[in-house]
């Protein structure tokens, strides 16, 4: 007659004593099957996949932020404009130095820089590129951080009054390099009377930068602001006031206050205006990501569930008589949730290491696998920067680590409920 089960406090010392006897015994003994090797090693790599998609996904974005935030204004102010007496609508700013000066009291503000931009063809020799014109004052440039000099950048951005500064990308379409001369050919030249007729000046290229995304360095080229007037019939006038601040992230906070300072007819056009469809996408995408690589982690936990089964199969005769001699349901079930949770933390905490690995090592892993496939594995005009980034977030490898340690703890209620009540009679009755 089996004795009265007695109670005893959860997780005491003996149940996690027959636990781990239980996971260390050889298969030929009862101990851990093959199916528990297959599950650990499952949720090594789920987890591992879906730290390392993360940090990629998070890296990629701040790159992008960062890029977009360092070559580019943080806000463009700009006026609706005025219909002239021809039809055309005139957008330039006449009185761009007064109104410079009054968005540059709004609080928040950094550095507020008039600006001349048009479109152009750049031409060197028989090679020719489309490019976009932004005439700046020589101060106003070397305060913008992507163009600033780097181990990228050639050149002296000092000597920028004596030329022009254009993109590396520019640079190698048109083959040239410091010191050469490039022409840029404007339709909107000089008017005569036989019409309006392209104006070509040549520009000496003395400084070629950087931005680190592919898109600014393949287009843009930067020239002194009284030069850029000069060529643009821009006499007097900006088109448009390059607008810096504090803090990027709460630009649209700022824009009733800038529309305010700039007048009457101004408009602003924030960086979330001209990237935030861009930046929702990637969030969206991060959300698929993640449910679709935890239902991966959700397949190897299920995999514990197999393994723990076939151990409570081969140990049935055990829990038959741990029954009689007075141990309680409730410590089988926990005897066999330690077995299933165990199989879970290890594998979690190895994937947490891998995925940190991968993090941290990226740019080294990115070189060897750009190396097997021939420097293709990475197209810069697609995804618009030069690298594969990694950003390593405490939140993002708490998020897997709770993901998975959850799943499997929770699939391990399910085997080790059945151990639990199992009948000590049955279990004995062919032994």
């Amino acid at each position: 007659m089996a004795s009265k089960p007695t109670r005893t406090a959860p997780f005491a010392a003996f149940e996690w004593m027959i636990a781990w006897r239980y996971l260390r015994a050889r298969r030929a003994e009862g101990g851990v099957s093959v199916m528990t090797w297959i599950s650990l090693i499952g949720i090594t790599l789920a987890v591992f996949a879906l730290i390392a998609t993360l940090s990629v996904r998070s890296g990629f974005r701040a790159e992008f932020v960062d890029t977009i935030l360092g070559a580019n204004a943080h806000v463009t102010v700009y006026t609706m404009g005025e219909v002239q007496e021809t039809g055309q609508i005139d957008r330039t700013i006449a009185n761009y130095t007064e109104m410079a000066a009054e968005v540059a009291k709004v609080p928040g503000v950094t550095r507020v820089a008039p600006m001349v931009r048009q479109q152009v063809m750049a031409n060197r020799r028989q090679s020719n590129a489309g490019v976009e014109v932004f005439g700046i004052a020589s101060d106003d440039l070397m305060t913008i951080p992507g163009i600033q000099p780097s181990e990228r950048s050639f050149g002296d951005i000092g000597r920028f009054e004596e030329g022009i500064a254009i993109g590396s990308g520019v640079a190698q379409s048109l083959g040239v390099q410091v010191g050469d001369t490039i022409k840029l050919i404007s339709p909107n030249g000089v008017k005569t009377a036989f019409g309006t007729s392209p104006r070509v000046n040549g520009y000496e290229v003395v400084y070629i930068f950087s931005a680190g995304r592919y898109d600014i360095d393949k287009t843009r080229v930067y020239l002194p602001i009284a030069e850029a007037q000069s060529f643009f019939n821009r006499e007097g006038v900006a088109d448009e006031l390059e607008v810096m601040v504090e803090d990027p992230e709460s630009v649209d906070a700022m824009a009733r206050a800038l529309m305010q300072a700039a007048g009457d007819r101004a408009q602003v056009w924030t960086w979330r205006d001209a990237s935030g469809s861009f930046l929702s996408a990637l969030d969206i995408e991060d959300r698929v990501m993640f449910v679709i690589l935890s239902v991966l982690v959700l397949i190897a936990a299920m995999n514990i569930v197999s393994g723990l089964i076939m151990l409570v199969k081969n140990k049935g005769r055990d829990i038959g008589i741990l029954r009689t001699m007075g141990l309680s349901e409730g410590s089988v079930l926990r005897v066999f949730f330690i077995c299933g949770a165990f199989t879970g933390i290890i594998g979690t905490a190895a994937g947490v290491v891998l995925g940190v690995l991968f993090a941290i090592y990226v740019d080294q892993i990115f070189a060897f696998v750009n190396y097997l496939s021939g420097g293709n594995a990475w197209d810069a005009s697609i995804r618009g920067i030069y690298f594969l980034p990694a950003k390593l977030q405490l939140g993002d490898v708490l998020s897997a680590v709770g993901l998975s340690l959850g799943l499997s703890f929770v699939v391990t209620i399910f085997p080790a409920r059945r151990a639990a009540r199992m009948n000590p009679v049955e279990a004995l009755r062919y032994e």
